[in-house]
Formats: structure tokens, C-alpha cells, sequence
């Protein structure tokens, strides 16, 4: 964790509450009965065997990062394991993600940053009838992922490779339940996938930003992201940022701990 990101948590914790200092039903609901959900699902089984696959892979790839860098590795060649222990979602993230998508039920859902497809598990596991598109930026970060979707039947999922604008426009336009930006930690770019994408937004879709204090201009991001005329209710956990569109909410921010 950064500096700034050290400091940014400190600030986040005096200011955060959980669902007893939420005043909107919608969302009082959503805090109790999704982020605090304590059963024990049954696809969290497969969540930690599909990660534990990936931290077994000593597979030496070549990365090519279209995003904003790693703060870990200085090579661009990496073990699929190394890669598995310090980039994408964490277990108790993972499991976060799942329950959303159960919670909400998203038909159609995409994906920005697939990595190695562990958020991505997720995102499959937890509707297994659902759409799911998804976008690596790295070829073979995307083999290794692609391998890991045959061997766990994610028949659902759709893998593209490439940069994500680029994708994006190739893409038939379709409207999206959920979309998860989990890919590229830079403010202008993440504006730049927000503005493509809010055309696609129905009154119920959910939109999941990773890192939202990973540096001072993704924070920037986040504050325009919340502020624009669309967004209704947005919530901060720190290390995400969820907002939603629903038209029947007043605009209402909320900080809370999960």
C-alpha cells in the first residue's frame, strides 16, 4: 500500500459506518444482507480451489501491461503463481463479488481487467446463466485464464484480448446489468471507459470501480465519477467504488466499512 493510500485508509475508517449509519433502505438492505452476509456459500469452494490452481502454475509468461504499471515487478516476466499472490481480486473480495452477483442477478455482465480470471470466477459462478464479457489487455495473461474457464466449465464467459477501448468499440452494443473496471488504474482512462459505458446502463445496472485509492488521480476519478448526473447512489469501501442509476433515488453518497 502507497503512502497515499495509507493515509486515505486512515481518513476512511474515522469517516466509515456500517449498516446501522445507513439511512436508505435500498441500501441498508443491500449492507446487511449482502456485504454482511456471513453463510457460507457453497462456490467459495471452487473460488479458493480456482486461485489455490493459479498459485500452483509455476508457467513463466511474458506480461505486456497496458494499465498503470505494477508496483511489484519490475520484469515483464513473471510465474503465473507470483502473479496469482499480488494482482487481482482478493479472497475476501472474490467472495464479495460473488454475492453481489447473486444478490442482484445481473443477465448481462462485463468485465475490464480479467487478469487471471479470478474476479471473473466469480462473476461466473455467482450467475451461471448470465452473459459475461471480458477483457484482458495481455495475451498470455488471457491463454492462462482461457485454460483456466475450459477447465471449470465458465461456458458462460467470453474472453477478448486487447486494449480495452479498442475492444470496447468492437463490441456489439448491448445494455449491462453489472460492469466491474478492474483493469487500468489511471484517472483518464478510467474516465474514458466510464463515458463509453454509461450509454449502457439501465435503470438497475451496477457499475464496480477497483482501486479507487490506489493514487490521488484515481481518487480524482471516483469524485467525478459520483458527481455526474447519472449516478444516484454510490458507495465507497475503500478499496471499491459501486455506484448505481436507479431514478427512483435521490443522489446520496455513503461511506461504509465491509
Amino acid at each position: 500500500m502507497s503512502k497515499y493510500s495509507l493515509l486515505a485508509y486512515i481518513k476512511f475508517l474515522k469517516s466509515s459506518t456500517n449498516q446501522h449509519g445507513v439511512h436508505s433502505p435500498f441500501v441498508y438492505k443491500l449492507v446487511t444482507d449482502c456485504f454482511y452476509d456471513l453463510k457460507k456459500h457453497k462456490e467459495y469452494e471452487v473460488l479458493k480451489k480456482y486461485r489455490q490452481d493459479l498459485l500452483n502454475n509455476s508457467t513463466r509468461i511474458q506480461v505486456t501491461d497496458f494499465g498503470s504499471g505494477s508496483r511489484v515487478f519490475q520484469s515483464s516476466f513473471r510465474m503465473v503463481s507470483q502473479i496469482a499472490k499480488t494482482s487481482g481480486s482478493t479472497c475476501k473480495r472474490s467472495k464479495l463479488l460473488l454475492r453481489l452477483v447473486k444478490y442482484f442477478g445481473p443477465k448481462h455482465m462485463l468485465e475490464l481487467g480479467t487478469s487471471l480470471g479470478i474476479g471473473t470466477s466469480a462473476l461466473s459462478l455467482g450467475n451461471e446463466h448470465a452473459n459475461i464479457t471480458t477483457i484482458e489487455g495481455c495475451p498470455e495473461i488471457g491463454n492462462i485464464s482461457q485454460d483456466q474457464f475450459d477447465k471449470y466449465h465458465f461456458s458462460n464467459t467470453h474472453l477478448h484480448i486487447g486494449p480495452f477501448e479498442s475492444v470496447l468499440k468492437k463490441l456489439t452494443p448491448i445494455t449491462y446489468d453489472l460492469v466491474f473496471f478492474d483493469g487500468n488504474h489511471d484517472k483518464r482512462a478510467t474516465l474514458d471507459y466510464f463515458d463509453i459505458l454509461i450509454g449502457s446502463v439501465n435503470n438497475d445496472s451496477v457499475f464496480i470501480f477497483d482501486d479507487i485509492y490506489w493514487s490521488k488521480p484515481m481518487s480524482e476519478a471516483w469524485a467525478i465519477i459520483i458527481n455526474h448526473p447519472k449516478v444516484t447512489v454510490s458507495i465507497d469501501t475503500f478499496y471499491w467504488g459501486i455506484v448505481f442509476f436507479r431514478k427512483e433515488q435521490v443522489k446520496e453518497h455513503f461511506t461504509v466499512r465491509v
